[in-house]
């Protein structure tokens, strides 16, 4: 398995892991009881907690627009030091996101989605241009 597909298996797990500490916070502040019921009643996460939910469905965005690229460039067999760095970029940016997000770090936390996204789509022009 190549890097770059390598990336983009870590990425999803820490997406997942980003999603277990938002169910623990959702648990700790809503009860585990609301989390396993309809969940007719709406209720708000707050803090750190709400943080995280934001981040974790910003990352599930970025594992959207990211694998696809990544694949492409599997198929095609268009991986190269260029995409590999491109990838490493986003796999960086995006583990520094999420703690950036959930500590309120703004101005970081702009760059970092910024250098992610940037990343991303370096890696879909590449899959565009091979061959």
């Amino acid at each position: 398995m190549s890097s770059e597909l390598n990336i983009l298996a870590l990425y999803g797990l820490y997406t997942a892991l980003i999603l277990i500490l938002k169910v623990t916070g959702a648990t700790g502040q809503l009860g585990m009881g609301y989390l396993m019921s309809a969940r007719d009643e709406a209720r708000t996460l707050t803090g750190i907690t709400a943080r995280l939910d934001r981040a974790l469905s910003n990352s599930i965005t970025a594992m959207a627009l990211f694998a696809p690229a990544i694949l492409i460039l599997a198929l095609k067999d268009g991986f190269s030091a260029t995409t590999l760095t491109a990838a490493q970029a986003f796999l960086i940016a995006r583990i520094l996101y999420v703690p950036s997000y959930g500590l309120g770090i703004t101005g970081i936390r702009t760059l970092l989605w910024l250098i992610g996204f940037a990343a991303t789509v370096i890696l879909y022009i590449i899959a565009l241009m091979a061959a």
